[in-house]
């Protein structure tokens, strides 16, 4: 029976440990991988093209954000049009992110596809954030608010596909 010197012990350690430390950051950047591209993000990893998330519950409007007031969450950066904006989603980010990822509730309804929103066409249901498409004379906004029921049950779950 061989036994391992001290050394060959040690450097087994090692490599083991080195080992690990490898699989364990290729999974962090697979996972970060994985949401980049799940969630509308622009190549800054910027959330609805800059616009304030609690602006759209607390004023009922799209408000952009400013530069200065940005909040990293998830790896994903939020801005905000105040620093109250800022504090209140600090607080509790869930509440006011953006339904599906950020992108068009009623294309993740409709066919469960990843569509690009306007950030000025949304609708705050149950203390959530939707946001829609609205382009090219084609406002999705109003095809949800026909069929929103039907519609936001398939959404969650076509999101919930696209997330596990």
């Amino acid at each position: 029976m061989k036994h391992f010197s001290v050394t060959s012990t040690r450097l087994l350690i090692a490599f083991a440990l080195v080992y690990a430390f490898m699989v364990c950051d290729a999974s962090a950047q697979s996972a970060s991988k994985a949401s980049a591209e799940t969630y509308n993000v622009t190549s800054n990893h910027l959330a609805i093209n800059g616009y304030d998330p609690v602006a759209y519950f607390t004023d009922n409007v799209a408000k952009e954000g400013k530069k200065e007031l940005n909040f990293t969450y998830n790896g994903i950066v939020y801005r905000f049009s105040s620093m109250q904006h800022l504090q209140a989603f600090k607080s509790d980010p869930e509440k006011y992110k953006p339904q599906y990822g950020g992108w068009c509730a009623y294309a993740m309804g409709a066919t469960g596809e990843k569509v690009d929103i306007d950030p000025e066409t949304f609708k705050v249901l149950n203390g959530k954030l939707y946001l829609f498409y609205n382009r090219f004379f084609n406002n999705t906004k109003k095809s949800w608010d026909k069929d929103e029921a039907n519609l936001k049950q398939k959404a969650d779950a076509n999101w919930q596909k696209l997330v596990h």
